[in-house]
């Protein structure tokens, strides 16, 4: 098998920064793709996974895994696609496609084997994936989604993690016109919430922890916005409430308290820490906590073409490929609006 050398920034241990490395893309086989990423979005949880949040990092470590790019090279086996169609690459590059959630389109809660596109293990349980802080990338021809051509590919980029992500619950729990829906953290994910659910014509508000972010709120489509301090005073207001909050020791009976009876919950924050159950609150007004995460290729699919028909773009901000260490502090103030987007086309260039 041939491989290429491939410039990339990597993780290397957990309290050290990100630096340039140099990692092998297998040349494409039969049914695989390869292709050159231009533009890769930045997503917190990178962070967690880099320094080890989570308990499971596999070091060296590629994050990335919201990725835009060309097709480059084919297998001789593949009919999906051609050289030079604009594409992109999500969470996952790969499942068992043989068990029940597979069968279903839900290939991102695949009961057998599920490989991530970076942090994981390819099928053979032995060879690391490496993500998308790189120039190109091998994939199997069916784990590749068609960019519609009204997108660009710099803005497409988040799509496949902090827009997937927010559509598929919403689209999955059947939030419609005229629901009331708080959001809860206004980022990378939640901005892009806020732009579906008004798509949908539900009642959006916004609620963070930064006023700042109260201009944008309305102008992505919410109807309130609300300061973190004051949340208590919208109590037993809305049908569900999206929770983006990664932060540790959080006391969820506040945001529980939010909702109506009968009212839901959607968990999509990921802490390190894990929160106390709410029971008291859950019981009082028989509300429910439920989760989700990402979504199956078939829903991605239909969330890109959701966001052509609606014009539906994450806000970004564009890096060079050297400035990712900053970016992560940069995030983790609070400074971003609201999503980093590596060039990875001109790191190739200097690569």
């Amino acid at each position: 098998m041939n491989f290429i050398k491939t410039p990339a920034y990597a993780a290397i241990a957990k309290d050290e920064s990100l630096i340039p490395f140099i990692i092998n893309r297998r040349e494409p086989t039969e049914y695989e793709v390869l292709i050159d990423i231009l533009y890769a979005g930045v997503c917190h949880s990178d962070i967690h996974a880099s320094k080890n949040e989570w308990g499971n990092s596999i070091y060296p470590m590629v994050p990335g895994h919201e990725m835009t790019g060309k097709i480059a090279k084919l297998g001789s086996k593949v009919t999906k696609w051609k050289v030079g169609d604009r594409v992109g690459v999500g969470t996952f590059i790969d499942s068992c496609r043989t068990c029940e959630q597979c069968q279903n389109h839900n290939q991102q809660y695949c009961d057998n084997q599920i490989t991530w596109t970076y942090n994981s293990y390819e099928k053979d349980c032995k060879t690391p994936t490496f993500g998308g802080y790189s120039t190109c990338i091998t994939v199997d021809e069916n784990y590749v989604f068609k960019i519609p051509e009204i997108l660009p590919l710099d803005k497409a980029a988040p799509l496949f993690c902090a827009g997937i992500t927010v559509y598929s619950p919403i689209m999955y729990y059947k939030i419609k016109a005229g629901d009331k829906v708080a959001v809860l953290g206004m980022g990378g994910l939640g901005h892009m919430a806020v732009k579906f659910l008004f798509a949908i014509g539900a009642e959006v508000t916004a609620i963070d922890i930064l006023a700042n972010r109260q201009e944008d709120a309305f102008k992505f489509g919410a109807e309130d916005f609300v300061l973190a301090k004051d949340l208590n005073k919208h109590n037993n207001k809305f049908d569900f409430v999206i929770n983006l909050l990664s932060g540790n020791n959080h006391d969820y009976n506040k945001d529980m308290a939010l909702l109506k009876t009968d009212g839901t919950m959607i968990m999509l924050g990921m802490p390190s820490n894990p929160g106390v159950l709410p029971c008291f609150s859950l019981l009082r007004k028989r509300r429910k906590i439920v989760g989700s995460i990402v979504g199956g290729i078939k829903e991605t699919e239909q969330m890109l073409d959701f966001c052509a028909i609606h014009n539906i773009l994450p806000e970004i901000e564009i890096i060079e490929m050297e400035q990712i260490n900053e970016a992560y502090q940069r995030m983790l103030s609070g400074d971003v609006k609201y999503r980093f987007v590596i060039d990875i086309a001109t790191f190739a260039k200097k690569s």
